[in-house]
């Protein structure tokens, strides 16, 4: 893929983009597993031992291209390649912190699972189905080093983190159990070779065995907290977040965000309730009538077995009223494939969103969806309260379109891969959640049609709902990690404040004490980019065209929102001139 602007570039910017190319080509000898997860598939059959040398390559790697950053003098760069420079060194400054003092790879047992990379090779159609199985079993030959490494690793780990590497690991399994044969079923490889590749296969998966027993049975008298602490949070919300706030403002910023919410669904309540309860008086408390309405609310949803149905049912309906609102382009050519989450993703999150990377621009992007099969009646109910009839369509907004899904089909097609593979997950998921306000205002609601000019109140009120979830996820997480909040608050946080059922809160807790810094990227991204339009809006006024706004500020790659917004004000001047 070549960097180079192909006109207007000045002799540092020919430089720049020249070292970018060899940056980016070392970058996947350092990190094949990267490499393969952005559709670049040279070194597929390379599966890194996670060991002192390992990490004392990769060291290297980074001072040594942070000595050649430099070089160049920043400000005679274009304004694309300032932001290219700024994501470059923050990538690397971010790696030797991760490795000198995070150290996560010490008390983290998670962040050893080979499933999740032989899966996307067996998934994704890439290229001939022999050729990806010939990588696997190459790859493979490293399983045993791999997590011999990781064992000789972890010291003192935390108890959260090790529950999780062993349901994901055993998860994981299924790759190799029942993915692989099925592949070789459908190759051209003889019988000889399947049965050399699924000899290996089965020394695999006694070995990801191995580990999880090794795990279960492992001595740990002083296990490590969970929580990160404030300053270890501080500085991997800077390196993740790269946010013109700091974690105290954006957590302030979200205390006063709820109290607003909490105004906006109170009147919503107000107006609402005769319909739902005639003969009854409002709770003077402000909360528990919110909650009360919002429990009549949910009651409607969808059976457990047709929930991933439902999700493949809503999704041309937004892509109609897109189209009929003129908000986006949406690329037909981009498939978006409905699945069952992976065994080896279990216990994170309930959807997701993988899409290939922009090597791979072809290749599918799969809305992963988490499985009920299994639950008992009272926890599935649950579940299903909390993504009811109406967040379930605000949820296929933010995973899918136009979210998550919309943003990444733009970021493949971003002129800089630097900004397609460092991509700012502030930004990603600050997207997701600005489209969900942005539907919501364009007169969204699937009940209504894509004629659709203004959304229902219970709409609205499950949007708020939605959106206190996204606040309440940066209070849960800087209050957990860097103020010692219990469980019992931070229950209390998500179900009496942001009006979470029981099952819903549950799973967040598993995953603040299992994640860090990642759940503020929601709030903080959204409230960057929503301040951002309504400020050009102001300053445009009937110029201001939103569907020119999206596809502007889609067109730069995921990039932090302070760079977008510079290059757009830098761009929209030059275009103004």
């Amino acid at each position: 893929m070549n960097l180079v602007a192909a006109k207007g570039t000045s002799s540092a910017d020919v430089g720049f983009n020249e070292y970018k190319e060899r940056f980016v080509l070392r970058l996947w000898e350092i990190y094949p597993g990267w490499a393969s997860s952005v559709g670049y598939h040279k070194f597929d059959s390379v599966l890194v031992v996670p060991d002192e040398k390992s990490r004392e390559k990769e060291l290297a790697f980074c001072r040594a291209n942070l000595d050649s950053l430099k070089k160049f003098q920043l400000q005679e760069l274009s304004d694309a390649n300032k932001t290219d420079y700024h994501l470059i060194e923050n990538q690397l400054n971010y790696a030797i912190w991760g490795i000198k003092e995070q150290r996560s790879y010490e008390w983290d047992p998670s962040g050893y699972n080979v499933s999740g990379s032989f899966a996307d090779m067996l998934g994704n159609d890439y290229e001939a189905l022999d050729t990806r199985i010939h990588s696997f079993y190459e790859r493979m030959a490293n399983i045993p080093a791999y997590y011999a490494a990781a064992k000789n690793n972890i010291k003192n780990p935390s108890k959260e983190h090790t529950a999780l590497a062993i349901e994901q690991n055993l998860g994981g399994i299924s790759v190799f159990e029942q993915d692989l044969p099925e592949a070789l079923q459908k190759s051209h490889l003889s019988a000889e070779e399947q049965g050399r590749i699924m000899h290996r296969a089965k020394l695999a998966v006694a070995v990801i065995r191995g580990y999880a027993e090794w795990l279960k049975d492992l001595p740990n008298a002083t296990p490590r907290s969970f929580r990160l602490g404030k300053e270890l949070y501080a500085k991997k919300f800077e390196y993740e977040i790269q946010s013109g706030f700091t974690p105290d403002e954006i957590y302030n910023k979200a205390l006063k965000h709820k109290i607003e919410l909490h105004g906006k669904m109170y009147g919503i309540t107000k107006d609402l309730w005769p319909k739902y309860f005639p003969a009854q008086p409002m709770p003077e408390n402000r909360l528990a009538a919110i909650k009360q309405m919002i429990d009549a609310i949910s009651v409607k949803h969808v059976q457990p077995d047709s929930f991933q149905a439902a999700i493949e049912h809503q999704l041309p309906e937004l892509v109609a009223f897109i189209k009929n609102k003129d908000l986006i382009y949406i690329d037909p050519s981009k498939p978006l494939v409905v699945r069952k989450e992976p065994g080896y993703m279990a216990g994170v999150a309930g959807a997701s969103i993988n899409a290939p990377g922009p090597y791979d621009k072809n290749g599918n992007t799969y809305y992963n969806v988490g499985s009920l099969a299994g639950w008992d009646k009272d926890k599935a109910e649950s579940y299903l309260r909390e993504y009811n009839h109406y967040i379930l369509q605000i949820l296929n907004i933010h995973e899918a379109i136009p979210g998550h899904y919309t943003q990444l089909v733009y970021a493949n097609r971003s002129p800089s891969i630097i900004k397609a593979i460092l991509g700012n997950n502030a930004m990603i998921e600050g997207w997701a959640v600005y489209t969900e306000r942005m539907m919501l205002e364009s007169g969204y609601d699937g009940d209504r049609g894509v004629n659709s000019t203004e959304a229902s109140p219970e709409m609205w009120l499950m949007y708020y709902k939605w959106n206190l979830r996204s606040t309440c996820n940066t209070i849960l997480d800087y209050s957990v990690h860097t103020k010692n909040m219990s469980k019992e608050d931070a229950m209390s946080l998500l179900t009496q404040q942001a009006f979470q059922q029981q099952a819903e809160a549950e799973g967040k807790w598993k995953r603040v004490s299992v994640t860090q810094v990642q759940l503020c990227c929601y709030f903080t991204g959204f409230t960057e980019i929503y301040e951002f339009r309504e400020s050009l809006k102001e300053k445009m006024k009937d110029k201001f065209n939103l569907k020119q706004f999206h596809e502007q500020f889609l067109s730069y790659g995921s990039a932090p929102v302070k760079y977008i917004k510079q290059l757009m004000d830098q761009d929209n001047k030059t275009t103004t001139k």
